[in-house]
C-alpha cells in the first residue's frame, strides 16, 4: 500500500467508472447490495476511487476490501468470492484497502470496517458476491454489444468471454471501458455454492509471499519523509493521572526534539529514531498520581466476584421451566465453581500509529481492525471535521479484537498535533502493550445441576458473575441492563451461540461485577470461558453419575443435530470407542459460536512428576459455508495456539493497582515443542454462514481439561494452569 496520499487516491472519473490517471486501470461502480451509488453522491471528492472493482487492460483485477487482514485470510476469502462470481482469472487477482475517508464521502459504499466477531465473510458474502456478478454480467453485456449479439449468448471465464455460435472471444480488460458506461444491473442470480470453482477451494492465499519474502510492510515498519518517532509512557496504575516530569533532564540529550504530555495520564518524547525517544524517556524523571485504585488488587477482585455468585439479582440469559423448584426436588446435586481471569491479546506488534497533523488535514497511517473508529478518533483528536482526515489502513501484526480500539490512534495524533507538518510515529514498548490493554473480561461461575435417581439432568443452574464489555466499551448498547454478548454459546436460540444441551429446567444468568480495569474483546470472546465453564462442568456430572462423556453429551444433543453432528465427527475420528494408546487420556468439548458448530477431542499424557504433554487435538467445524477449507485449517491450529497459551500460561494479575505481567517471560505463550498434533475436520452443511476465526479457540481448553481429569482425577477449575501441579500424589 502506497504510503502517500496523493498516490493512494488520484483517479478520474469517467461515466459510471474509475481510471487511473494515464488510462492504466478501468473499475466499474457496482451497487453494493442495494447501497447509494457513490457516482451520485454530491460530497465524492473528483479525484477518488469510485469503484471497488478495477479490472486493468491486462486482466489483472484488483478488488479493494474495506476489512481486515490481521493473519485471518479474510482478504483472500473475500476475493475468492468476488472473484468467483466475476468468473476471473483468479492469478491475476490481488487486493488493496480503501480508506475510511472514501467510505465517508460516498456514503459508505464500502460498507463496514470493522473486522471483529469472525464477522469478515459471514457478514459481506452476499454483498461481495452480488458485486463480482454484477460486473460480470456488464462486461458480458459490454462484448455482446460490440458483437452486435444477443448478451444470452455470450458466457464468462477466466476474464475470457466467448460468443458461442460464433467462437470470437474476447478478455475482461479490452471490454472494461465500455462495460463501466453501462448502468449496473439491479438484480443478479449467485450462483449455488455446489458449482464453485474458486470459492470453496483450498487456493493459496494472496498475502503469503509478501510474508515469506520479507517485503511485507506492517505499520510498524513504516517510514516518511521527515518522519520524527515517539515512545510514549501512561500512568501504569488503573485510573490513574501524570502529576509532573522533567523535560529539562533530557531535552539535551541527542536525538530528542520534543517533549509532550498526552491527556491527562500520559508522556511522550519525540526523537529523530525511536530508540532514542525510548531511552530518554526511560531516563526522564515523571511522577504519578496514582489515583482512586492505588490498592487495586487481584484478590480484591475476586472476593467482588464472590460475592455476586451469591446475589440476589441478575440479568438472565436462557430460563426455562423453574430450577428453583426442580433443584429442590432433585435426587441429588452436583456443583462446581470456575473461574477465567483476565487475558492480554499480546499482539506480536506492538500498538502503533504514524501521524501527520496540519491545521487543514489530519492523516493516519495504522494497523486497526476498525478503520472506521479509527478515523473517528482522528478527527476528534485533531480537532477537524472528518471530511479533512483520513486514516491509512495497514497490515495488522496480530489483532485479536485489541486492534478494534482506538486509544493508541488518539495518543499518535495529539502528539502530531504539536509538531505541524511533520509525521510522527509512535510505537508502544512491549511493556506499555502487556500493561494497557483491553484485557479479556475475568469472571467466575458456579454451577448447579440437580438429578434424579437415574443420574438424569433435570435442572441446571449456572450463574456467572463478573465483567461486562459492553458497559465497559459501548454502554449504550446494554439491553435494558443487560450485557448480551456475557451469554455467547449459552442462548436459547440464535447465531452467536445457541446452547445446545436439552434440559428441562434452565437458568443461565449474570451478576454484572464492573472493576475499574479495561474489558476487551479478546479472540474469542466470552464463549471461551463459558465454553470451559459448561463443557468442564459436563464432564464433571458425567463423571459422578458413572456416565460415559460422549454418551452423556449425546443424549443431551438428541435434539440439536448440528451441534451432535461435529461432537461425533471428532469423537469417530479419534477413536472414543477404542482404547487409547497407553499412558494416553482423552477429553472432549463442543460448543456453538460466531454461528458455527465446533467440537474438539484432546489426547494427552501427565507424567508421573506433573509433566504435561499435549499430544493431539481433532477438531470438527461446521461453517456453514467452507470459503477456503484450506485456510480454516489454519485457523482452528492458530486458534489452539492462543487458546491454549491462555489456558496454560496466560493471565493478567493486579497488585496496588497495576498489572504485574510486563512482557513475555511473565506472560509466555505456547512453544513450539508444546504444540499438539491438530487434525481438522471441515463439514460445511450448507444453508447458513458462521465464522471460523474465534469459534474452535473456544473448545481448546475445555478438551485438554477434561482429558487432564482422565489422566490425574485432577478436577482444574481456575487457569492458568501453570498455578497448578498435576503431580500424582
Amino acid at each position: 500500500m502506497s504510503t502517500s496520499l496523493t498516490s493512494l487516491t488520484r483517479r478520474t472519473l469517467i461515466g459510471g467508472a474509475a481510471v487511473a490517471a494515464g488510462g492504466l486501470a478501468v473499475g466499474i461502480a457496482l451497487p453494493l447490495a442495494g447501497r447509494a451509488q457513490s457516482a451520485g453522491n454530491p460530497a465524492a471528492a473528483p479525484d477518488e476511487v469510485n469503484a471497488w472493482v478495477v479490472i486493468k487492460p491486462d486482466d489483472t483485477v484488483v478488488i479493494r476490501i474495506a476489512r481486515s487482514e490481521m493473519g485471518q485470510g479474510s482478504l483472500t476469502g473475500l476475493a475468492q468470492l468476488v472473484a468467483e462470481e466475476l468468473d476471473c482469472d483468479w492469478s491475476k487477482v490481488t487486493t488493496e484497502y480503501p480508506t475510511p475517508g472514501q467510505n465517508l464521502a460516498r456514503n459508505r459504499v464500502w460498507g463496514n470496517f470493522s473486522t471483529g466477531g469472525s464477522r469478515g465473510i459471514r457478514e459481506s458474502h452476499e454483498y461481495v458476491r452480488k458485486g463480482g456478478a454484477v460486473a460480470r454480467t456488464m462486461l458480458v453485456q459490454a462484448a455482446a454489444d460490440e458483437w452486435k449479439v444477443p448478451a444470452t449468448e455470450c458466457r464468462a471465464a477466466d476474464s475470457v468471454i466467448t460468443h458461442a455460435p460464433s467462437g470470437r472471444k474476447t478478455t475482461y480488460g479490452k471490454v472494461a471501458a465500455a462495460a463501466a458506461k453501462l448502468t449496473p444491473p439491479t438484480d443478479v442470480a449467485l450462483k449455488d455454492p455446489k458449482s464453485w470453482k474458486v470459492a470453496g477451494k483450498p487456493v493459496k492465499r494472496l498475502d503469503t509471499a509478501g510474508k515469506l519474502d520479507g517485503s511485507q510492510r506492517y505499520g510498524s515498519d513504516l517510514k516518511l519523509p521527515g518522519m520524527l518517532n515517539a515512545a510514549i509512557k501512561d500512568c501504569p496504575v488503573v485510573g490513574g493521572k501524570l502529576k509532573h516530569y522533567d523535560a529539562a533532564a533530557i531535552q539535551n540529550r541527542p536525538g530528542v526534539k520534543k517533549v509532550v504530555a498526552v491527556g491527562d495520564s500520559a508522556v511522550a518524547v519525540v526523537a529523530d529514531t525511536w530508540w532514542r525517544a525510548k531511552t530518554a524517556l526511560d531516563a526522564m524523571p515523571i511522577e504519578w498520581d496514582a489515583g482512586p485504585h492505588a490498592a487495586l488488587s487481584s484478590d480484591g477482585i475476586a472476593a467482588t466476584l464472590k460475592e455476586g455468585l451469591d446475589a440476589t439479582e441478575a440479568f438472565v440469559g436462557n430460563q426455562q421451566g423453574d430450577v428453583g423448584a426442580a433443584l429442590a426436588s432433585a435426587a441429588r446435586r452436583v456443583e462446581a465453581v470456575y473461574s477465567y481471569p483476565y487475558q492480554n491479546h499480546a499482539t506480536m506488534e506492538p500498538m502503533n500509529a504514524t501521524a501527520r497533523w496540519t491545521p487543514e488535514r489530519c492523516e493516519v497511517w495504522t494497523p486497526t481492525q476498525n478503520g472506521e473508529a479509527a478515523l473517528a478518533a482522528t478527527a476528534e483528536a485533531a480537532g477537524l471535521p472528518a471530511a479533512k482526515c483520513d486514516v491509512y489502513k495497514q497490515l495488522l501484526g496480530g489483532g485479536f479484537g485489541r486492534r478494534g480500539a482506538t486509544d493508541w490512534v488518539r495518543q499518535a495524533v495529539a502528539i502530531a498535533k504539536e509538531m505541524p507538518g511533520t509525521p510522527v510515529k509512535l510505537l508502544w514498548t512491549r511493556e506499555e502493550d502487556m500493561q494497557h490493554g483491553f484485557y479479556h473480561p475475568i469472571t467466575q461461575c458456579r454451577l448447579t445441576a440437580g438429578l434424579d435417581a437415574q443420574g438424569n439432568i433435570t435442572a441446571l443452574h449456572m450463574r456467572i458473575s463478573g465483567q461486562s464489555i459492553v458497559a465497559g466499551l459501548s454502554p449504550q448498547n446494554l439491553q435494558n441492563g443487560r450485557d448480551p454478548v456475557t451469554f455467547q454459546g449459552l442462548n436459547p436460540s440464535g447465531a452467536e451461540g445457541t446452547f445446545g444441551y436439552a434440559i428441562p429446567n434452565l437458568l443461565i444468568d449474570h451478576a454484572m461485577r464492573n472493576p475499574p480495569v479495561r474489558p476487551g474483546f479478546w479472540r474469542g470472546v466470552n464463549l471461551n470461558h463459558n465454553a470451559i465453564y459448561v463443557e468442564s462442568f459436563i464432564d464433571e456430572v458425567a463423571h459422578a453419575t458413572g456416565q460415559d462423556p460422549l454418551a452423556l453429551r449425546r443424549k443431551l444433543l438428541a435434539k440439536s443435530p448440528k451441534h451432535l453432528a461435529v461432537l461425533n465427527a471428532v469423537a469417530e475420528r479419534a477413536g472414543w470407542d477404542k482404547p487409547a494408546p497407553a499412558g494416553v487420556h482423552r477429553g472432549l468439548a463442543q460448543i456453538m459460536g460466531f454461528g458455527s458448530y465446533v467440537a474438539a477431542c484432546a489426547e494427552v499424557s501427565v507424567a508421573d512428576d506433573g509433566t504435561l504433554k499435549i499430544r493431539r487435538i481433532v477438531a470438527a467445524t461446521d461453517p456453514g459455508h467452507a470459503v477456503n477449507p484450506q485456510q480454516i485449517e489454519a485457523q482452528v491450529e492458530g486458534s489452539f495456539v492462543y487458546g491454549l497459551s491462555g489456558a496454560l500460561y496466560g493471565g493478567i494479575t493486579l497488585k496496588e493497582g497495576r498489572v504485574e505481567q510486563t512482557n513475555f517471560d511473565t506472560y509466555p505463550v505456547l512453544h513450539l515443542a508444546e504444540m499438539p498434533a491438530v487434525e481438522t475436520i471441515v463439514m460445511p452443511s450448507g444453508g447458513f454462514w458462521g465464522g471460523v476465526g474465534e469459534p474452535t479457540i473456544a473448545v481448546a481448553a475445555p478438551a485438554v481439561l477434561n482429558a487432564i481429569f482422565a489422566a490425574t482425577g485432577k478436577r482444574i477449575r481456575d487457569l492458568p494452569l501453570k498455578q497448578h501441579s498435576l503431580k500424582r500424589a
